[in-house]
């Protein structure tokens, strides 16, 4: 059994800043990329970052600039620091992770079900 849980999501201010974090647990050997998307109301899903395991990041042109994507390997944890935050960045953000199961090294792509970041003008 794995599973991505997110944390850090909430009410912030336009131009406000808020880290997200998303840790994996379970049966993992190790984790690939890791990153985030994100989904507005209405819309469709849209990536936002991915970092991979030794620490090559991928962004959105959205976001470039304004988020950082990090990663801890030895927590298989995964963070997005959002600064000067838009009204735009209104959204539900969820992590995902490639990862290696330790019980059948057999490998996966596992989501967590989401947390809800609504930036206020």
């Amino acid at each position: 059994q794995v599973q991505l849980v997110e944390s850090g999501g909430g009410l912030v201010q336009a131009g406000g800043s808020l880290r997200l974090s998303c840790a994996a647990s379970g049966s993992i050997f190790s984790t690939n990329v890791m990153g985030w998307y994100r989904q507005a109301p209405g819309k469709q899903r849209e990536l936002v970052a991915t970092i991979t395991r030794g620490g090559s990041t991928n962004y959105a042109d959205s976001v470039r600039g304004r988020f950082t994507i990090s990663r801890d390997n030895a927590k298989n944890t995964v963070y997005l620091q959002m600064s000067s935050l838009k009204s735009e960045d209104t959204a539900t953000y969820y992590c995902f992770a490639d990862i290696i199961r330790r019980d059948s090294y057999a490998s996966i792509n596992d989501w967590g079900k989401g947390t809800l970041v609504t930036v206020s003008s």
